[in-house]
């Protein structure tokens, strides 16, 4: 995967199943960030935990553990305490998932393939697609020559269907006058539903002056300034990464209470993290603002590893 911010290879982590006293079972995940260090730390962390512990002393310790491993642990946690459980209506499936185009030239067949898969199995039926038949794209944008990017936003455009949504990446890769140039064009245009983090995180003003003219998406500034997720100072969208976040449970209460304007999408996890990710998408769909997850149909490889069942998940990474 090809960004602004570089490209991606390879993704690692750890999977965690944490067993009580009676028996229940729950299980976790905790991605590592694509980096040396990210690694090193979480692997540190991960070492000094005891084999054994008390849930108190856990609760109290998941509040100095790396993002990723709380994550872990407060996924786990809360299965033991019900989420998932037959008897509160099981682990729960995402609605359809916006299509991520790459970056580049590859976008464009890219973009035929995704309206192909989501418009042909409702050909012929009466009047314009509505719902989960609605093609939603998301293209990394940011990563190449403007101009190049420019033109092909051209080209995207005219191939995109008419009821489409378009999501646009630049994962903070502009300066103001690339995103104010680029807003100009898109203020109009209806398909467009956000730019996502279309400055750096540090430009907090500019985010707020271009999202007075048309709807922005906060995803890196989140996790530079987590405030803006917790004091409601961000009133625009957030795009929202449990796997990366921290202990889920705040997340999966904001989506029971029915938080508007958030959005969840993918770390490249594997099914145990996968599992998390579309029950809470689905609670999102349920909410005031539903919007297509962002869970990249195409680009997570196939196999044991990301199989729904997490017995299965933990004895392919054995």
């Amino acid at each position: 995967m090809v960004t602004s911010q570089g490209a991606w290879s390879a993704r690692c982590g750890w999977l965690l199943r944490l067993q009580s006293g009676d028996g229940r079972i729950g299980w976790g995940e905790a991605v590592a960030v694509p980096s040396a260090d990210g690694l090193d730390a979480l692997a540190a962390a991960i070492a000094a935990l005891p084999v054994a512990i008390t849930r108190g002393a856990l609760e109290e310790r998941l509040l100095q553990l790396p993002a990723s491993l709380a994550c872990a642990v407060g996924m786990a946690l809360a299965e033991h305490d019900g989420l998932g459980a037959t008897d509160q209506g099981g682990w729960r499936q995402a609605p359809a998932s916006a299509w991520l185009l790459p970056a580049g030239e590859a976008a464009l067949p890219a973009l035929d393939r995704a309206r192909e898969a989501v418009l042909a199995p409702v050909r012929g039926a009466a009047g314009p697609p509505k719902g989960a038949d609605v093609l939603t794209v998301k293209w990394k944008v940011a990563a190449l020559d403007d101009a190049q990017e420019r033109h092909l936003l051209e080209q995207l455009l005219e191939r995109l269907p008419v009821a489409a949504r378009l999501r646009l990446d630049a994962n903070g890769g502009w300066d103001r006058a690339t995103a104010d140039a680029w807003a100009a064009r898109l203020q109009a245009e209806p398909r467009l539903e956000w730019l996502e983090q279309p400055l750096p995180p540090p430009d907090q003003a500019g985010l707020e002056r271009l999202a007075a003219r048309l709807p922005v998406a906060l995803d890196e500034s989140l996790r530079q300034r987590p405030e803006l997720m917790a004091t409601g100072a961000w009133r625009g969208w957030q795009v929202r990464r449990p796997l990366v976040e921290g202990d889920p449970r705040s997340l999966l209460a904001a989506f029971q209470a029915g938080t508007p304007r958030l959005m969840l999408s993918t770390a490249l996890e594997t099914g145990i993290g996968r599992r998390l990710l579309q029950h809470l998408a689905a609670l999102q769909a349920d909410g005031p603002t539903p919007a297509a997850p962002g869970l990249a149909p195409g680009w997570r490889p196939e196999g044991a590893l990301f199989a729904a069942d997490p017995h299965v998940v933990w004895e392919a990474a054995a």
